[in-house]
This record gives structure tokens, sequence and C-alpha cells, in this order.
């Protein structure tokens, strides 16, 4: 049986058996093996599996969550930016992209941006504004956007199969307008392609 330790792209933490290729955390959201809470910190992080060896804690007491994201484009937009320790890189290019010169300001815009109260926080956005890698919500249904098309999200397998994505209109976005920024000045997000 999964643990509730995925996290979909509205930022909900659940138990599915869908294998993550990034981990993060929020600090630390547990007691006895289950999640209390949504998030501890402003600090949402997206971690790489495995750093010079380090462990994760894995349910230790007191110590940070750790999160696991099926690829970056469900992480960023569940609100979570690049780990500044393991992958400096990539935080120093998000940074960068997304126009913040430190952690503590890009962390205050993001949280302001993934939420409502303790609800996911929609963002009304033109078709034509958005970029590959942002998520939006279409028929109550996650999708992601790539090129011209759109990949529902189904959290027990990952993609479904892509419909055509609007040429007009508007729709809403669930990635936060900061990682939207990011990635319109050259971010590259990691995406799992379906098979």
């Amino acid at each position: 049986m999964p643990q509730r330790n995925r996290v979909d792209p509205y930022g909900e933490i659940v138990a599915i058996a869908l294998r993550g290729r990034w981990m993060g955390n929020r600090g630390c959201i547990h007691r006895d093996h289950a999640i209390v809470r949504g998030w501890n910190t402003r600090r949402w992080i997206t971690c790489a599996l495995a750093f010079k060896g380090w462990v994760a804690p894995k349910w230790a007491p007191g110590r940070w969550t750790a999160l696991f994201f099926y690829d970056e484009a469900v992480a960023l937009s569940a609100g979570h930016r690049p780990c500044a320790l393991c992958r400096r890189a990539d935080y120093e290019r998000y940074l960068s992209a997304a126009g913040f010169a430190g952690a503590d300001a890009l962390d205050a815009q993001l949280h302001a941006e993934r939420l409502e109260g303790r609800r996911k926080r929609r963002h009304a956005i033109a078709w034509r504004e958005l970029r590959d890698g942002t998520f939006v919500e279409q028929d109550a249904v996650p999708h992601l956007v790539l090129g011209d098309r759109l990949l529902p999200w189904f959290s027990a397998s990952g993609y479904g199969a892509p419909i055509a994505r609007p040429t007009s209109g508007a729709t809403m976005m669930l990635t936060p307008p900061t990682s939207l920024r990011a990635l319109e000045n050259g971010y590259a997000v990691q995406v799992a392609r379906p098979s």
C-alpha cells in the first residue's frame, strides 16, 4: 500500500503508487508516520532523489517530511521551486529566470501565489500566454501544457492521452505566475514523457 507522501499538481499530498522522479519538502508536516498538516514553512523545495550519499529522513520524529513528485512540472504546479543545496545550478537558473535576487523574497511570492487560505489558488490566463510545463484546470482535471496539446493528469498512472489545446479564450492556471515567468525566461522544466 502506497504511503501518503506523493504530491499532485494541486499541491495535495496523496497516497498513490506512482513513483516520483523528484523529492522535496515543506518542513516537518508529519507525526507518527502520518501527514498532519499541508505545510510548515514557506520554503517549498524540490530536491534531487540522491545527493552526496545522504539519506532522506523517512518519518523521523521532528525532521522534515520527504515528499515525492512524478516530475518537475508537477512540483512547479504544486508551488515548489528547485532546492538551493542539492540542485544549486537549477536553483540559480530558476531564481534568475523568475527575476529574484534571493530565496526569501522568492518564497514569499510563491507562497502568496500558491494558496488562498489553505486551498490551491488558480490564476486566470489566456491560452496564448501559457508555456510548456505549466498546468491548467480543464473540466475539473489538471492538464499539462505541451505545445499544441494538453495531457490530462491521472494520479494513479501519470499522464493520459493528449487532447488539443484551445487556441483562444482563457483558462485557469494551477502553476504559480512566478514559475510561469521562469519558464517564459528560459528555465527548462523536466517533464515525464508518456510512454
